[in-house]
């Protein structure tokens, strides 16, 4: 039997410091193979998981995925259509429960049974869809817009024709759910923009109520239902990378 061992890429202090358990527990799992049920291939040395938690139940797309997911489920609407989202977090989640479209300007070569995909850049100014739906998503989407991240076209105020095109897809009385990088207004190119609260609020008033907003801070932690008050709009809750997010109802 060949055996080849895989440690290329395993920074030296790891390997240093992971292998004295791995040979260890090897030695044993050796003896105990007695029967041989599982033949032994190559080695695939895992050094630096043991001590790790589980997961990280934490972060932007943790929180918004499940908490917008939810709200989703609750609000049982007509047509559910998702704008750029994560597929394998919060499109996964939905589907689970429901049929979900899924516009993205990027292409999707895997489908789900419960994932309809339609390739459309909903930062063109020609977009044509009206009244398309009663519930529309796009969760840490509208920030990458006109940076050319994706290929898309580069365009200062792609954010904003983004913004207009889903606006005119939402039928009146439908539900808006986004969410944005939020923090001192700046554009880090060609990452993403990250939002002020002001800048934002803006925004919604001219087409939207708001009906429920949360945030990720920068520690990765959810803050539900915070009193939206004027001290915390101008110093944007506290948050240099937070993540504000946002329900919404289309006047």
């Amino acid at each position: 039997m060949r055996i080849r061992i895989l440690v290329k890429g395993i920074p030296l202090f790891i390997l240093l410091r992971g292998l004295p358990a791995f040979l260890r527990d090897y030695a044993e799992f050796k003896r105990q193979a007695a029967e041989q049920d599982f033949p032994f291939g190559s080695f695939h040395p895992c050094l630096d998981e043991r001590g790790l938690d589980s997961g990280t139940a934490k972060g932007h797309y943790f929180h918004q995925d499940l908490l917008v997911a939810n709200r989703i489920f609750q609000n049982t609407p007509a047509h559910h259509v998702d704008i750029g989202s994560r597929v394998d977090g919060f499109v996964a989640h939905v589907a689970s429960f429901r049929q979900i479209e899924v516009m993205d300007i990027r292409n999707l070569k895997s489908f789900s049974e419960n994932v309809v995909f339609r390739q459309i850049d909903l930062s063109d100014p020609e977009f044509s869809l009206t009244d398309y739906c009663d519930s529309l998503s796009c969760l840490h989407a509208l920030e990458h817009f006109g940076l050319g991240r994706y290929g898309d076209r580069v365009d200062y105020r792609g954010h904003i024709v983004g913004w207009k095109n889903m606006g005119k897809m939402l039928q009146r009385g439908g539900k808006l759910y986004f969410s944005v990088p939020i923090g001192e207004q700046r554009v880090e190119f060609n990452a993403h923009r990250v939002f002020s609260i002001a800048y934002i609020m803006k925004m919604i008033e001219e087409r939207y109520r708001l009906d429920a907003f949360s945030y990720v801070n920068d520690d990765g932690d959810l803050v539900r239902d915070p009193p939206l008050t004027a001290e915390a709009i101008r110093h944007n809750f506290s948050c240099h990378y937070g993540c504000g997010i946002f329900e919404l109802t289309k006047h």
